[in-house]
């Protein structure tokens, strides 16, 4: 049988500083795709970065992605 989670253990992890700034760099990363008309609410995209910084927004590291392709078990180059 599986040990049970630790669910307040877990959670420390996304109160770190550095955790927040990566998913600030994601949100970022969304809303300028938002404002540009890459992607819209509910259309199942995702911004992928390419280098895997999340904080690295740069146009020519963000790209628009399916759900299935950015978050699949196998990362693409």
């Amino acid at each position: 049988m599986a040990t049970e989670r630790d669910y307040k253990e877990e959670y420390k992890y996304h109160q770190t500083p550095a955790q927040k700034k990566r998913r600030a760099g994601r949100n970022k990363a969304r809303r300028d795709a938002l404002k540009k008309g890459t992607v819209k609410k509910g259309d199942k995209k995702d911004v992928h970065h390419k280098d895997g910084n999340p904080r690295n927004n740069k146009s020519s590291n963000v790209a628009v992605v399916s759900r299935k392709k950015n978050r699949g078990k196998y990362r693409f180059a």
